[in-house]
């Protein structure tokens, strides 16, 4: 995939949970981005004024693009590579960008849209409701630690903002998917869009599958996973077994997002 150097050019923290990082890209032009709202780029982290590959990577959400330069807020943990980097990054230091990505692309014809998110989406949640059209119909679900997080959202005329507090993001369990099941959704055309923990993505998938939704209407993509390090381990012992179900279906010609359908449902079954 297309990579490039960067340079911190300014930090700021937003928030107890959130710091703003602008980066000034070396080749913008290498490093191709997505213009959807959910953007993201893998960023390589280093120290000491070099790129260490094996310091760690993360996917951020890009929250602003203006040429050759990125704007990406980090939510702060309690620990991990991410926050280390992010909390001690100063003009000057240098990462690597790739994996360039995004999922949000409402279909034709959508009348409403249902944003579900916890902290770890929330940058991209932020951005999506910033360059909604003036007319859209949105419910945002947003699911955060303390209602001070709120004040990072814009504020959008059409959209319902409502927000789950204290649940969820490694403090507690999760009600995203609960409480999409127990929404009372507008009529007509919808579309789903989810970044949270991967275990609640599954269950929102189920849910808007059982509305009779066609794969077209919505975008759910797991961001973190809750005890990933336990679920590494399985995952390496049985990929000889998944990975190809993967593999096929791309090979038969169903698209990255039915596969990944299928082979998330082979994990599910072997208790992944």
């Amino acid at each position: 995939m297309p990579f490039s150097y960067a340079s911190v050019v300014e930090t700021l923290p937003l928030s107890s949970r959130l710091q703003r990082i602008v980066l000034h890209v070396d080749e913008p032009s290498v490093l191709d981005t997505a213009h959807a709202g959910d953007s993201t780029v893998g960023v390589y982290f280093g120290t000491d004024g070099c790129v260490h590959p094996e310091s760690g990577c993360r996917s951020y959400s890009i929250r602003r693009r203006d040429g050759a330069h990125i704007t990406i807020d980090v939510m702060l943990h309690t620990h991990g590579p991410g926050t280390r980097w992010a909390s001690t990054a100063a003009p000057g230091d240098r990462v690597g960008l790739d994996h360039a990505r995004s999922w949000y692309r409402p279909s034709a014809g959508t009348e409403w849209q249902l944003l579900v998110s916890d902290l770890s989406g929330m940058p991209a949640a932020a951005r999506i409701l910033e360059e909604l059209p003036e007319d859209t119909v949105a419910i945002l679900l947003i699911e955060i630690a303390a209602d001070e997080d709120l004040g990072y959202l814009p504020q959008r005329s059409g959209v319902t903002v409502i927000p789950r507090v204290g649940t969820g993001n490694g403090y507690a369990p999760s009600t995203l998917a609960s409480s999409v099941q127990n929404l009372d959704l507008p009529t007509g055309r919808g579309y789903c869009w989810f970044a949270g923990e991967a275990a609640e993505s599954r269950a929102v998938r189920k849910c808007v599958r059982s509305l009779g939704w066609t794969i077209d209407q919505y975008d759910i993509t797991g961001y973190w996973r809750r005890d990933s390090e336990a679920w590494d381990v399985r995952f390496a012992r049985a990929q000889h077994e998944i990975l190809p179900i993967y593999q096929r279906a791309l090979a038969e010609g169903k698209g990255d997002k039915l596969a990944f359908e299928e082979f998330d449902e082979a994990c599910e079954r072997i208790g992944l």
